[in-house]
């Protein structure tokens, strides 16, 4: 694999059953460039560790005043230094090349299971455990696959000049021999505590990005209440113990360091003082002594890939479980055996069900072609509904209802389209059929256009699902930036910054309803699409999301009067469980729950409401509604 072939057109299925598989799985993948590296990277230490023979046999002409040994001495020490230059080269080539091929893998691993899994992967996994995985650990499984090559090298290049030496002068040799294999594995001991260290580091580092993402996401709430000192003061107690983690992971890996120094320098000694007591013996030639005393001082090179090695896969190691951890997580039932068998394109030439949608755990039912509200007073319930909705299955709740969840364990099964469970269809069939605009949209960088370029039927055009969605307002705010930065005054060419950052909530919300509209899916799914606008704006948007989704089933969570008065039906879920069923009026006029839910009414009275009240309540919204309109 070439970096100029990137992104892979399938990155596989990767063995996740545990970090170390994971890591050789990841290996497997990469045979091809992992002998590559390691070629040449025995050209290169080849090279280097021949040096010394070079070496003592120039040292031995000069001492028998031979000229042409010299000079082949000379000569050799040249193709040598040629061959190790070429090695380094292409030995640096081919590892940076794993290395980015081996991230490049991961990163598009991870995206995909973004994809798959949507708005449901922060709910089964901590965002900042999610952004550490994606760059910290990506790393840190990059650098050991990098750094495997190398290891391989030297490891090889390590036993053949022991097996050499030993041969060439037995007696130094045989020292060589065994106290090479002593120096490499002299840190074992230490490895585990170090790995503990860097994984603590790795937990609080991760601790700390969740904190930090969190505090800006809600900056400007913190800014509203006062809290930005308290938020303030959290994150520097945390940032002080990622310091003091990696300050006492440092300790331990400088000791490691420390020991590869100390104790190849101490073989280097025992050497050179037993080469000398052979030498004055007669035992061994000045040129023997000089060759033996190179190779073990050019064997010192090899050695540090071995601490390499140690660290990296002392620090990948955790990152890969990490990883694998992530990677796990699938959509239950059929999703587990369409990735083995089809990939990340499974399902897309699936023909997506149609028909009323079910949800089997509450009980709520959306006929098609009809725009059905949902009331439901717990905004997380509301948020789990929503995603059985769009094809996931949750693990998590207090529904009550069939098939309910509980905190027992169990899941809630996924909605049914037209009585096709989504869970059992293709992921890319099932997003086909239902689209999901979470309570929080995002919207990414770029220009107008750019953000309205989706998937879409063709049917409803840019203009008309800003307008369904109010955007008058936002097309005008971004005309006049338009005119300030290019001076062509085009709305659509105007470029919105990372998140809309620029633009109010209320405008984020309603460019994200036309996203939403003009896609123009058989099933659109609106959590709180109105919950940032004014009552005059949510009107005019609840009459143009009726107009625009005529004969499409539409479903909107929301408790918002003006909404609820457009829907054809609505649902009401108390309790886990569709509780009541009909229009906007009616169960304003019957329902006292449903009634306390969406006036805001207080708990202690909702016993003392009666049918008289709801009748009051239903003249005042009626009166709202003909003021907005």
């Amino acid at each position: 694999m070439r970096i100029r072939d990137l992104p892979y057109p399938d990155p596989g299925l990767p063995d996740v059953r545990s970090g170390t598989r994971f890591l050789v799985w990841l290996g497997r993948n990469q045979l091809g460039g992992q002998i590559k590296a390691a070629l040449w990277g025995l050209l290169h230490m080849a090279a280097l560790v021949s040096f010394p023979l070079a070496i003592g046999y120039g040292v031995q002409a000069v001492v028998d005043r031979s000229g042409s040994r010299l000079a082949l001495a000379g000569a050799l020490m040249v193709g040598l230094t040629v061959l190790t230059a070429l090695g380094d080269a292409m030995l640096h080539r081919a590892a940076v090349t794993n290395w980015i091929t081996a991230a490049a893998r991961v990163q598009q691993l991870l995206a995909r299971k973004t994809v798959e899994l949507g708005s449901a992967l922060t709910r089964r996994v901590a965002a900042g455990e999610v952004v550490a995985v994606s760059t910290g650990d990506v790393e840190k499984i990059g650098w050991f696959v990098e750094a495997l090559s190398r290891f391989t090298a030297a490891a090889i290049t390590t036993v053949g000049v022991c097996v050499a030496l030993v041969i060439y002068q037995p007696a130094l040799g045989a020292v060589v021999a065994l106290g090479v294999p002593a120096l490499a594995l002299s840190v074992l001991p230490l490895l585990p505590r170090a790995a503990r260290r860097a994984d603590e580091q790795r937990e609080k580092a991760g601790r700390a990005t969740e904190l930090a993402s969190d505090t800006v996401a809600g900056l400007r709430v913190l800014r509203g209440i006062g809290g930005e000192d308290l938020f303030l003061s959290r994150y520097r107690t945390v940032s002080q113990e990622v310091r003091a983690a990696a300050v006492r992971s440092a300790r331990m890996w400088s000791l490691i360091a420390a020991v590869q120094v100390a104790l190849p320098g101490m073989l280097l000694i025992g050497v050179v003082w037993y080469g000398a007591v052979l030498a004055g013996s007669g035992r061994i030639t000045v040129g023997e002594l000089v060759t033996v005393y190179s190779a073990v001082t050019f064997l010192l090179f090899p050695l540090r890939h071995f601490e390499e090695i140690a660290m990296a896969y002392s620090f990948s190691r955790p990152s890969a479980r990490r990883a694998a951890r992530v990677l796990a997580l699938r959509r239950p039932s059929a999703e587990v055996k369409e990735a083995r068998t089809a990939g990340p394109a499974a399902g897309s030439g699936g023909k997506p069900p149609t028909g009323d949608l079910y949800d089997p755990a509450t009980g709520m039912l959306a006929p098609s072609g009809q725009l059905t509200a949902v009331v439901c007073g717990d905004p997380d319930a509301a948020g789990r509904m929503a995603d059985r909705l769009g094809g996931h299955r949750t693990e998590d709740g207090a529904e009550s209802g069939d098939g309910a969840e509980s905190g027992d364990g169990r899941s809630a099964p996924s909605a049914l389209l037209g009585g096709v469970a989504l869970d059992e269809v293709p992921l890319a069939t099932a997003r086909a059929a239902v689209l999901v605009q979470d309570k929080d949209p995002v919207l990414l960088s770029g220009t107008l256009t750019e953000l309205l370029d989706v998937p879409r039927s063709g049917t409803v055009p840019a203009r008309e699902a800003l307008e369904a969605a109010q955007c008058g307002d936002v097309l005008e705010a971004l005309e006049q930036a338009s005119v300030a930065d290019s001076g062509n005054g085009d709305p659509m060419g105007a470029r919105i910054t990372e998140r809309g950052r620029s633009l109010s909530g209320g405008q984020r919300q309603r460019l994200a309803l036309a996203r939403s509209l003009v896609t123009d899916p058989e099933v659109l799914v609106l959590d709180e699409p109105t919950s940032a606008v004014d009552s005059h704006t949510e009107a005019r948007i609840g009459e143009g999301l009726k107009r625009l989704r005529t004969d499409r089933t539409t479903v909107v969570f929301t408790s918002s009067p003006l909404l609820l008065d457009q829907a054809d039906r609505v649902v009401f879920v108390h309790d886990g469980v569709a509780a009541g069923v009909g229009s906007h009026r009616e169960l304003l006029s019957t329902d006292p729950a449903y009634r306390a839910v969406v006036t805001r009414e207080p708990d202690d009275n909702r016993e003392r409401d009666d049918g008289r009240d709801g009748l009051a309540e239903l003249e005042r919204i009626e009166e709202q509604i003909e003021e907005s309109a």
